[in-house]
C-alpha cells in the first residue's frame, strides 16, 4: 500500500487512476479545483487547489510517498483546431512545482502521463503527423509535454514518463504493452482506463524508472 498524490484526478484519465488506486488498497489524495464536481471512489481524499499554486501542492503532498500526474494542456474540445484553454505551459510549470515540493518533502517517485512524440520521440513520428501537429492547435500540448520531459529528466527523482499513443474513452479491454521507443512497433490506441491501470501498476512495482516507454493496447 502506498500513499499516493494524484494530479489531474478530475480528468478523463485521472478519474480512472483514482478508481484503480483505491481498488488496489492505496491511500489516495487528489488535488482538484472543485472537489464537489469529482465523483471520487470511497476513501479518496479530495483537496481543493491547483498545481499552479505551489502551496496547494505542499498541502496535498504531505505524508504521500509517490505522485501520479495525468495533467493535460486542455483545449475547448478534442477538435485539433479547438482553442487552448490552459495557460501555454501549464503542465511544465505545474510539474516544476511538484518536483520542488517532492524535494522539500523527500518524495522520490513520480509517474507522468506523457504522449507519443514528446521529447526525443518526436523524430520517430511520421512526417505527415508532425506537419499536422505543427499546423493545428495540438502543437501547444506538444510544446508543453516537451517542457515536462525536460524538467523531469533534469530532476533527481525516480521518474517515469508513460508516453501514451492515441487515447480513447472506451472501456478497459487490455492487455497493455509498453516498450522503449524504437524497440517495437506500437499499436494505434490505448483506452484511458487501461492507461490508468498501467500508471498505478508502474508505481506499485517500481518499473520503468528513468525511462519513457510507449504504452498501447495490443488489441482493439
Amino acid at each position: 500500500m502506498t500513499n499516493l498524490l494524484v494530479l489531474g484526478g478530475s480528468g478523463r484519465t485521472g478519474v480512472h487512476v483514482l478508481a484503480h488506486a483505491a481498488k488496489r488498497g492505496h491511500r489516495v489524495r487528489a488535488l482538484v479545483r472543485n472537489p464537489d464536481d469529482v465523483r471520487a471512489p470511497a476513501g479518496v481524499e479530495l483537496i481543493a487547489g491547483t498545481p499552479s499554486n505551489i502551496d496547494d501542492i505542499r498541502k496535498a503532498a504531505q505524508g504521500t510517498e509517490a505522485v501520479i500526474s495525468t495533467l493535460n494542456n486542455s483545449r475547448a474540445s478534442d477538435n485539433p483546431w479547438a482553442k487552448a484553454i490552459s495557460p501555454p505551459m501549464f503542465m511544465t510549470d505545474a510539474t516544476r512545482n511538484v518536483l520542488t515540493v517532492m524535494g522539500e518533502q523527500n518524495i522520490s517517485r513520480i509517474v507522468i502521463n506523457s504522449t507519443m512524440g514528446a521529447g526525443d520521440d518526436w523524430a520517430r513520428i511520421n512526417p505527415m503527423a508532425r506537419l499536422f501537429v505543427n499546423i493545428s492547435n495540438i502543437r501547444a500540448g506538444f510544446v508543453d509535454h516537451n517542457g515536462v520531459d525536460e524538467v523531469v529528466r533534469a530532476s533527481d527523482t525516480d521518474w517515469t514518463l508513460a508516453r501514451a499513443v492515441a487515447l480513447t474513452d472506451k472501456p478497459a479491454s487490455g492487455p497493455v504493452r509498453a516498450a522503449e521507443a524504437g524497440t517495437e512497433k506500437p499499436g494505434m490506441r490505448i483506452n484511458r482506463a487501461d492507461l490508468a491501470d498501467f500508471l498505478v501498476d508502474t508505481v506499485e512495482h517500481g518499473t520503468w524508472i528513468h525511462q519513457a516507454p510507449l504504452v498501447w493496447n495490443t488489441r482493439g
